[in-house]
């Protein structure tokens, strides 16, 4: 410690001790006593073991399956069925045995015997369309959900299954031990739902105007479901909110489809010569080299033609993926085509937009720039993006997301017209949606039991990516202040983060806006850029192509930046807790060469251990009993013989010309009426208008969550303190934060 501290050191300590012996907080009942908020989190976290490390890294012993499909699938545009044949080679690559497989059937959930709308609260419309009273209460309900028409072994055999709602059990004929494989092969077919009636992530749009269909199709094919470390077979019901858990596999898919469609899947196109017109072919080979606009492929004008042909004959189109969780698959013959190259790091691949005329001029103006603008973003903030290929499908009312794949939502009106509400809402769910290939489909978190992996994580790596498309880009979650109005709400009402995705009640704020918030309040105010930075791209690297859990997530974030977070985990996302810090009261203190009698019987309990410290120097507080007017004046060291003895005595003229010396001592009491613990953030402003500005990390709340308080010394007066000035901390009620307390606008003002 150097002598410019010590000397400082010594008025500090004597404030807080006078502080102290002055506001000695009285006896408390147990449950009012002061909680831990920054014990670790050995109570909430899943024990380290061999396969999960206690740093948040996949252990030497960690695995996972792999799930191969050969798929076969025909559309029957006129009667809107999807018809399918898959092959599926499964390898089990724990060390226990299995003695049965589940497998998702996830369109049950449109089945007429679905539990699914069972299990919603129901109440009579005071007012409803004669369409919708017609589909509730008069008109048989949609009549989806899998047509198992057979399951069989690789020999042609029959297998025994059980189907339990939207899972389904097949039966082994021996245990299948560790690194065994097993081929089977299963054949079906479904009703495709109209979704714009009757919901769902599926589907298809029907376009009276010219007869057409869009299909967006997905979950349409029986898929494996996780068997992991962390509970075995992931086997929850699909009850429709909470997505999905899905293992990594390589697919052949063919898809046979009216001859005049135009479509996209996840892969990559093995046959583009034979559905593509020489055309096409030329303008796709130009878009692979543009990289800075897209390539218009199927121009508007062949896709009108094309919306009249209603075509009898078919085509295949043969898609090839490699180390991809799910498939998805749109068609139809409306569609437009435009696409560019993208380049991140050391791969290129292609950002693609496929979209009806009724997209147009927005779609063709922004949707594939935004494409390949996020697939740049994230994989700054990740890894360079790995597979062929991103494509973005307008489709109505949509935003779902699957690899290489996503639908998303945003039309001009019937004239081209579009607000800026339409555009931007267009370009945040393509943005969205697009990055979800980062989280879940790379690092493949289980959506069926934690949301906010994917779509928090998502929603903040979105906030990024929009603000660096448009500074000025309206973006809804990310920034603190726009979560206040959700964590203020009435407690009853909310669940912490860590609640499973079927229970959520206001699923948006919680699983995407919350998190979103905290992640980015961890980046700008807790952690800075860099540490946050660093660690959040040591998780997606560590879990890129596994399956991390909410534990990996938090220790990696502490593990690469060693930062203590566990209170911030504890408090943001297994509490319902909110931020709320004030200021209760700011004292002046004054300088003197008298003690007063508070600081005299304060003396009594502190003179052994001071008095190897030498002469004293006195802080008398403004308004106490002791105050004298005369003492209201800028603090000089020379006007004080103790203290200016000790100086000249220990420093030289050349350090002395260096010291420090404050004018004013300001005590200030923050306290704390809300739960969270959090940083608190303060900007001074003098009475010549120049700020200062403050900030103490959250553990200065470890002593006494109530109340804290700090004393600065200024080379000038104090006109105004306020805390969280930037607004950075989701503080939900910011009448507490000034001094002078000032009169905040109503409501109605």
């Amino acid at each position: 410690m150097n002598r410019k501290t010590k000397v400082l050191s010594i008025l500090g300590l004597f404030v807080m001790g006078l502080t102290q012996a002055q506001e000695a907080p009285k006896a408390t009942k147990s449950e009012e006593r002061n909680p831990d908020k920054f014990k670790q989190m050995y109570d909430l976290l899943a024990t380290p073991n061999m396969y999960r490390t206690a740093s948040g890294a996949p252990g030497p012993e960690y695995y996972q399956q792999q799930a191969d499909y050969k798929i076969d699938v025909e559309l029957d545009d006129k009667n809107q069925k999807l018809y399918g044949t898959e092959t599926i080679t499964y390898t089990n690559n724990a060390k226990e045995s299995l003695d049965y497989l589940w497998v998702q059937l996830d369109q049950n959930e449109k089945a007429r015997n679905s539990n699914s709308p069972l299990v919603e609260s129901n109440k009579t419309d005071p007012a409803i369309s004669a369409q919708a009273f017609s589909r509730k209460y008069l008109e048989e309900d949609f009549d989806g959900g899998f047509r198992i028409e057979y399951v069989k072994d690789a020999q042609g055999n029959p297998m025994t299954y059980t189907i339990n709602q939207t899972m389904m059990r097949i039966e082994l004929p021996k245990l299948l031990k560790n690194k065994e494989k097993i081929t089977f092969s299963i054949k079906w077919w479904y009703n495709i739902n109209n979704y714009i009636l009757d919901g769902g992530r599926s589907g298809y749009e029907h376009f009276e105007k010219d007869g057409n269909n869009l299909y967006v199709l997905a979950q349409f094919y029986p898929r494996m479901a996780v068997y992991s470390d962390v509970e075995g077979w992931q086997n929850m019901q699909f009850w429709g909110s909470g997505e999905f858990a899905l293992t990594f596999g390589n697919y052949e898919v063919n898809i046979t489809v009216p001859a005049d469609h135009i479509m996209e899947a996840t892969g990559t196109l093995q046959n583009r010569s034979e559905v593509f017109t020489p055309e096409q072919l030329k303008r796709y080979a130009e878009a692979e080299k543009s990289f800075d606009k897209p390539v218009v492929v199927v121009t508007q004008a062949e896709a009108e033609a094309a919306e009249k042909g209603f075509s009898a004959k078919k085509k295949t189109w043969k898609f090839k993926a490699e180390n991809v969780r799910d498939f998805g698959i749109s068609t139809s013959r409306k569609f437009i085509y435009d696409a560019m190259a993208v380049k991140t790091g050391s791969t290129t691949s292609m950002a693609i937009s496929l979209y009806p005329k009724e997209g147009n001029p927005l779609w063709g103006e922004y949707s594939t720039l935004m494409v390949a603008h996020t697939l740049k973003s994230y994989s700054s903030y990740t890894f360079d993006y790995p597979y062929p290929k991103a494509v973005s499908i307008n489709a109505r009312d949509q935003g779902m997301e699957y690899p290489m794949i996503c639908w998303n939502f945003g039309r001009p009106d019937e004239s081209g017209r579009y607000s800026d509400q339409t555009k931007y809402g267009m370009l945040g769910v393509i943005c969205h949606e697009v990055g979800h290939n980062f989280f879940p489909m790379i690092v493949n978190s289980d959506e069926r039991q934690w949301t906010w992996m994917d779509e928090g994580l998502n929603s903040f790596m979105e906030y990024l990516a929009e603000k660096t498309f448009d500074p000025n880009f309206p973006t809804r979650r990310g920034p603190a202040k726009n979560i206040i109005p959700y964590m203020s709400g009435d407690q009853t009402g909310l669940e912490p983060i860590m609640t499973n995705s079927e229970s959520l009640r206001q699923f948006g704020n919680n699983a995407y806006g919350k998190p979103a918030t905290a992640l980015n309040i961890l980046r700008e105010t807790i952690m800075g850029h860099d540490l946050f930075d660093y660690a959040f791209k040591t998780y997606a690297n560590r879990w890129k192509f596994k399956h991390p859990t909410p534990e990996d997530f938090f220790r990696t974030m502490e593990d690469a930046s060693a930062v203590d977070l566990d209170w911030f985990w504890r408090g943001w996302f297994y509490t319902t807790d909110y931020n709320d810090i004030g200021i209760k009261e700011v004292k002046k203190y004054f300088v003197s060469n008298e003690a007063s009698k508070e600081v005299s019987d304060f003396m009594k309990t502190r003179r052994r251990r001071d008095s190897r410290n030498g002469p004293m120097v006195y802080m008398i507080a403004e308004g106490s009993s002791s105050y004298k007017p005369e003492l209201n004046k800028p603090f000089k060291i020379e006007d004080f013989q103790a203290l200016e003895d000790y100086v000249n005595k220990n420093f030289s003229a050349e350090e002395k010309a260096k010291l420090n010396e404050p004018k004013y001592f300001y005590q200030v009491t923050f306290n704390k009426p809300g739960g969270l613990v959090m940083p608190i953030i303060v900007e001074i402003t003098f009475e010549d208008g120049t700020t200062e500005n403050h900030y103490f990390p959250a553990q200065i709340w470890r002593m006494n969550d109530k109340e804290v308080n700090r004393t600065f010394a200024t080379k000038k007066a104090v006109s105004k303190i306020v805390v969280d000035p930037k607004e950075e901390t989701a503080d939900i009620d910011t009448s507490n934060n000034s001094w002078p307390k000032t009169a905040e606008k109503s409501k109605f003002d």
